[in-house]
């Protein structure tokens, strides 16, 4: 095993997290696509360990339930009571050693509510923890205000001597900005060792892990401390306020990173990305766009304003104004929006077109092909360089099941029209305006699918006789009592 890759990495979920005044656990908030732990697990596993344990206690059905969708190779410990850290790190060590686990050589020991924390900062953890030959390494940061947190305390030499807590600190150790994140690199063997010696006579009677440094100090062993780069990492999550800002913080990363890689985002403050999000060079994000779950953004394309993009594809120089699309593909050049819902199974060809109001869903949409405003695409196929005509519904439920319709290539079908799945139209048939069509129309052919208009002359002087529109009507016509009508109505809406 390498110097630096741990023997395991123990992350610490069990705790209920009060102040966030939510039935959602704690850990399982979401910021920017993860949960709090999710974003702990996968930040862990840049270690490559050998063990990743997370031990739950709070709703652990819901925890454990959603680690094992997660990562399936992350094993759960139960802490039943939450007798404190030092308490849960020995649940942890203990699940493991139930699975034979045998430990040998570096723990780290993380928090399940620390999403701004990155492999590479708990991969300087391991590194420095190795280099030193330190029994235990706490991960600190030097922060502007430390008020509220516990100080580190060092000798001459750097070697830590104590974790002092603000309410205990002195006015020499309140002046110091360096303190405890709560991250730790451990010796397995002598965690093992220590844990079994901590004790529970402090005012919340609990085991803290704190404390295994002074056990280790004490026994002659060196305990030191790796300052991480950027303090924001080891920020903790206990209310919604402190959610927000985790958010603002990681989203801000993400676009920094993404605007460094070649994209162009207009505007960072209103725009939102997931970590799953990619985007290649050169593709334009407008002001209020937000790129969700594993959204891909290709090459040229441009992307808002005012979208919502959530696990979908958007092909080189495709265009996508004003739009919320969930599982969509936008093929090469293709144009949606503004105001278009593209759903589940949506799949635009090159240059296709979903314009202003338009729905889709399960449609798979040719090249070339338009289908340009207040329609609804919905369980159908359609093939090359069509066109649908304004206001047409594709009716595909009928009230039991989905049907599906076919529109071959080269067709051109009117406006307000109705296809009444399943219905297939042929290669290169036209519809009418206004038509119903429930059966198949044969490739070539013209469908004429409405009622013939019949115009009753006469009809509103008799029906609505002195009505503004009959006042119109006899001036249109020029009749006799057309002028004096029209000073009659002089006045009347």
């Amino acid at each position: 095993m390498s110097a630096i890759r741990p023997a395991a990495v123990v992350v610490l979920a069990a705790g209920e997290g009060t102040r966030m005044k939510s039935a959602t656990p704690k850990v399982l908030h979401e910021i920017c696509g993860l949960s709090l732990v999710g974003h702990v697990v996968a930040a862990s596993r840049e270690l490559d360990p050998e063990h990743l344990v997370v031990v739950v206690g709070h709703a652990r059905e819901q925890v454990a339930d959603y680690l094992a969708g997660f990562d399936a190779e992350a094993r759960t410990a139960v802490q039943e009571e939450q007798n404190g850290t030092g308490h849960a790190v020995r649940m942890g060590l203990e699940a493991l050693a139930a699975d034979g686990v045998e430990l040998r050589g570096t723990v780290v020991v993380t928090c399940g509510d620390t999403p701004l924390l990155t492999g590479a900062t708990l991969r300087s953890l391991a590194e420095a923890h190795a280099a030193d030959g330190n029994a235990v390494t706490v991960l600190s940061a030097e922060v502007p205000d430390a008020t509220g947190y516990g100080r580190i305390v060092r000798a001459a030499d750097g070697s830590v001597t104590a974790i002092v807590e603000h309410k205990d600190a002195d006015g020499a150790q309140l002046a110091i900005r360096e303190i405890n994140s709560g991250v730790f690199a451990f010796d397995a063997e002598l965690l093992v060792e220590a844990l079994g010696k901590v004790r529970t006579d402090n005012s919340q009677g609990e085991e803290y892990l704190t404390d295994v440094l002074g056990i280790l100090r004490e026994a002659g062993h060196r305990v030191g401390a790796a300052v991480a780069a950027d303090h924001r990492e080891i920020a903790g999550i206990n209310n919604r306020v402190q959610l927000a800002q985790a958010r603002r913080l990681l989203n801000d990363r993400l676009l920094e990173s993404a605007m460094l890689a070649g994209v162009t985002v207009v505007d960072p403050a209103t725009t939102w990305l997931d970590v799953a999000v990619t985007v290649e060079p050169d593709a334009v994000v407008l002001p209020g766009t937000q790129l969700l779950g594993a959204t891909h953004l290709s090459a040229g394309c441009e992307v808002g304003p005012n979208t919502r993009l959530t696990d979908t594809h958007v092909g080189p120089g495709a265009v996508v104004s004003n739009t919320v699309a969930v599982g969509a593909r936008v093929g090469p050049g293709a144009s949606v929006g503004p105001y278009a819902y593209l759903r589940p199974g949506t799949v635009l060809g090159e240059r296709a077109k979903a314009g202003t109001y338009v729905e889709m869903k399960n449609a798979t949409i040719g090249e070339g092909t338009k289908v340009p405003h207040l329609s609804y695409v919905g369980d159908a196929t359609i093939g090359d360089f069509s066109n649908i005509g304004a206001a047409s519904v594709f009716v595909n439920y009928d009230g039991e099941h989905k049907h599906h319709t076919t529109v071959g290539s080269h067709c051109k079908t009117g406006s307000d029209n109705m296809f009444v799945a399943p219905v297939t139209i042929g290669d290169g048939a036209y519809t009418a305006a206004g038509s119903v069509i429930t059966k198949d129309v044969p490739p070539g052919s013209l469908a004429v699918a409405r009622g013939q208009q019949r115009n009753i002359e006469g009809w509103v002087a008799r029906k609505r006789p002195g009505s503004a529109a009959a006042q119109a009507a006899a001036r249109a016509e020029g009749g006799p009592d057309a002028a004096g009508e029209a000073g009659r109505g002089k006045g009347r809406g």
